[in-house]
C-alpha cells in the first residue's frame, strides 16, 4: 500500500502522558471482575411479630366452637324446662315426709279435740246421747275439711315453689345461652383485631428492614464502581484538557492510526456508558 501524507495534530506531550496513564489505570481496573454478590439482593425475613400473628391465626381457627356448643346445650337444657311437667325434677324429695308429719300431727290433735267432746258430755250427763253423736259428727266433718285444706296447702306449695325453680332454671339456661353465644361470636373478631394489629405493626417493622437492607446493597454496589466513577472523572478531566489547550502539527508517512490518548478516550467512553448500563 503506498505511503499517505498526513499531518496528525498532536496534543501536548504532558497531556499525551496523563491519557497514557489513564489508559492504563483504566486497562488495569477493567480487567478486574467486580464482586456482585457483595450487592446481590436480599429480601427481609418475617418479623416476630408477624410470625405471632401467623400463629394467632392458625391456632384461633374454630376457637369459637367451645362457646357455641355450651350454649346449644344450655339452650336444649332451657327447653326442657318448658313443659307441663318440668317442675316435677324440681318438687323437694322431702315433701311426702313434710306432708305425713303434718297430718300425722293434725289427726293427734284432731283426736284429741273429738276426745274433748266425749268428756264434756259426760260432764253434762249426756254422753252417749244424740247430742254428743250430732257434736262428733259435726266435728269429724269439720275436721276432715280442715284435714283436705292443709294437705291441699302442702301440696300447692311444693308445686309453687317447684315451678318458680323450674322459671328461674329456664331463666338462667336462656341467659347462660346468650352470653355463650356471644362469646363465641366476640372471640374471632376479638382475635381478628389482635391479628390485625400483629401484623400491622410486624410488616413496618419488617419494611424497615428491608429498607435497611437495600441501603446497605446500595452502599456496596456505589463502593464496587467506584474506581470506574474515579476513571471517568479522570478522563472527563483530560478531555477537556485537550479541548482547552493548543496543539502542535506532525507530517508523517504512514497509515492513519489514533493515537494512544484518543484509544483510551474512546475505551473510557465505552466503560462510562457501561458503568451507566450497570447503575
Amino acid at each position: 500500500m503506498a505511503e499517505i501524507t498526513q499531518t496528525r495534530q498532536l496534543p501536548a506531550p504532558f497531556i499525551e502522558a496523563l491519557g497514557k496513564t489513564y489508559a492504563d489505570q483504566l486497562t488495569k481496573q477493567v480487567g478486574k471482575p467486580v464482586d456482585t454478590s457483595k450487592f446481590a439482593p436480599q429480601v427481609a425475613g418475617q418479623d416476630a411479630l408477624q410470625t405471632q400473628a401467623a400463629t394467632l391465626a392458625s391456632s384461633g381457627v374454630g376457637s369459637y366452637q367451645p362457646f357455641l356448643t355450651s350454649a346449644q346445650q344450655a339452650l336444649t337444657t332451657a327447653e326442657g324446662l318448658t313443659g307441663s311437667q318440668a317442675y316435677k325434677q324440681f318438687m323437694s324429695p322431702y315433701q311426702q315426709d313434710v306432708i305425713d308429719a303434718t297430718l300425722q300431727d293434725f289427726d293427734r290433735q284432731a283426736a284429741m279435740q273429738r276426745q274433748n267432746i266425749g268428756q264434756r258430755a259426760y260432764t253434762a250427763g249426756a254422753f252417749g246421747g244424740g247430742r254428743q253423736g250430732v257434736a262428733e259428727a259435726e266435728y269429724d266433718a269439720a275436721s276432715d275439711r280442715n284435714r283436705s285444706s292443709i294437705l291441699s296447702g302442702l301440696l300447692q306449695t311444693g308445686f309453687g315453689q317447684a315451678q318458680s325453680a323450674a322459671n328461674r332454671a329456664f331463666t338462667q339456661q336462656g341467659s347462660l345461652a346468650s352470653a355463650q353465644q356471644g362469646l363465641g361470636q366476640f372471640l374471632p373478631s376479638a382475635q381478628r383485631a389482635d391479628i390485625t394489629t400483629l401484623g400491622s405493626v410486624g410488616g413496618i417493622q419488617q419494611s424497615q428492614a428491608q429498607a435497611a437492607l437495600d441501603a446497605q446493597r446500595e452502599a456496596a454496589q456505589t463502593a464496587a464502581y467506584e474506581p470506574f466513577q474515579r476513571l471517568n472523572v479522570f478522563g472527563q478531566g483530560v478531555t477537556g484538557l485537550m479541548g482547552g489547550m493548543q496543539s502542535f502539527g506532525d507530517v508523517i508517512k504512514t497509515q492513519p492510526s489514533p493515537s494512544p490518548l484518543q484509544s483510551a478516550l474512546g475505551i473510557g467512553t465505552s466503560v462510562a456508558g457501561i458503568l451507566g448500563a450497570l447503575r
